[in-house]
């Protein structure tokens, strides 16, 4: 059974969209996530940090109303972060910074059933998530990114093709300056999908864009 459900949530992790009120720019977010999702967008994580993040009422209203939406199109809904918001709104798993709370502590919390995500930089890092109970691992920055206000310095492919030799089965979601330039290579290297805010949130028609990244990803496993 385990077997089944990771290769679900592979399927999940293709094209793994990551958006907050402040990457829009002008768009509203609800709408750019039901293009996205008209698009081909597979799974969703809220993450609403950095300048111009809504906080209090604005940022709980935000997050329910994209959690309606993937609801309604069967769309896995994540949260980056926020444990007690994501239990709040009953969201379909975590996603967690080196930083955050504790793997452990998380997945004691939230229950088996929920997805749980880790964001890593190295095979260590990588293996410890694992044994704490991770579902899978966004490796990254793969690419250098200015999105993240806190970004540590780019990985490259190699911190994906490296978990990869030390035998880390676990699905794992490339991170970090990924565009449909670049969503291949890290397909190759061993991932499983790639995650994107700006290549969808900053493009002028984010249905094309999705519908691009999951067209790339898919030939990308095929070849």
């Amino acid at each position: 059974m385990k077997g089944d459900y990771n290769g679900r949530l592979r399927a999940h992790l293709q094209v793994y969209f990551i958006m907050g009120s402040n990457n829009c720019l002008s768009a509203d977010p609800v709408q750019m996530l039901a293009d996205a999702i008209a698009g081909g967008v597979t799974l969703f994580q809220y993450r609403e940090k950095g300048t111009g993040a809504l906080t209090g009422s604005l940022r709980l209203e935000l997050a329910s109303e994209l959690r309606k939406l993937c609801l309604k199109h069967a769309i896995p809904f994540i949260i980056n972060d926020d444990l007690e918001l994501a239990l709040e709104l009953n969201a379909d798993g975590i996603h967690l910074g080196q930083d955050d709370l504790a793997v452990a502590i998380v997945r004691q919390r939230m229950g088996p059933d929920r997805i749980l995500g880790v964001s890593v930089h190295n095979s260590e890092e990588a293996r410890q998530a694992m044994e704490q109970g991770a579902d899978y691992l966004g490796v990254g920055p793969i690419f250098p990114t200015l999105t993240k206000e806190d970004a540590k310095e780019a990985t490259g492919l190699l911190a994906i093709q490296d978990i990869r030799r030390c035998g880390i089965k676990l699905p794992i979601v490339g991170i970090g300056g990924i565009t449909t330039d670049n969503a291949a290579a890290v397909i190759r290297a061993g991932a499983d999908g790639v995650s994107i805010i700006t290549a969808i949130s900053h493009a002028n028609d984010p249905y094309r864009a999705a519908a691009e990244l999951g067209r790339i990803v898919l030939s990308a496993k095929i070849g």
